[in-house]
């Protein structure tokens, strides 16, 4: 965690509803060196659960309950120390591309000592019907079959837009940008780039020669 000796972490938020690729644009900046990308599934699967925030959230998952906002930012926090630790992370020479979480706008107010958000990169697709598509065809590839139902993805897309979408308003401003989801994956990675490399924070990099 970043405490108050150290400054954030100089973070990119990729926000957008189910289907707009958010996670692939991720784990593609990602594979770029500067970048380290750390998605809210990356958190929960290296979760160690002998651990007492471990215990936590299995207390929560058994059960089939939503883990509340507070354990799943300590446990994100866990993950991220882990990963300054381990070197893996370098926070004074790369920026941190985060996905899936902060998931709402309570968890964006617990992370806001720890993350400096630079942009939020909003993948927009204001017809559904593709995104549903491309959701459908995920599922199957993936052989998730109830996830391709309708019920299903209507359902994911009422919980973003009553939870998750406010984040824009959080962050309101200049640090907002509305990029063209329906693009090609290609396309809509070469329109966030044009933004970052015009960071201030991005060019400091650069200059190191890291």
């Amino acid at each position: 965690m970043a405490d108050s000796a150290k400054a954030r972490f100089r973070t990119l938020l990729i926000l957008g509803a189910p289907g707009s690729g958010k996670g692939t644009q991720g784990l593609v900046l990602g594979q770029i060196p500067r970048f380290h990308h750390l998605a809210c599934g990356d958190v929960f699967r290296s979760l160690d659960t002998r651990t007492p925030l471990g215990q936590k959230f299995v207390q929560y998952s058994s059960r089939g309950e939503l883990v509340p906002d507070d354990v799943t930012v300590a446990l994100w926090r866990a993950n991220i120390t882990q990963r300054v630790d381990s070197h893996a992370f370098k926070p004074e020479i790369d920026l941190l591309v985060l996905d899936g979480i902060p998931r709402n706008v309570e968890q964006a107010r617990l992370m806001e000592a720890d993350i400096e958000v630079l942009k939020v990169f909003h993948l927009s697709c204001p017809d559904r019907a593709e995104l549903a598509r491309r959701l459908r065809k995920r599922a199957l590839k993936d052989n998730r079959f109830d996830d391709a139902s309708e019920a299903v993805i209507q359902n994911r897309f009422a919980t973003y837009e009553a939870e998750t979408k406010p984040i824009l308003e959080h962050y309101a401003g200049a640090r907002v940008v509305n990029i063209d989801a329906s693009q090609s994956p290609a396309r809509v990675m070469h329109d966030i780039l044009g933004h970052v490399l015009q960071l201030p924070a991005w060019q400091e990099i650069e200059r190191m020669n890291v």
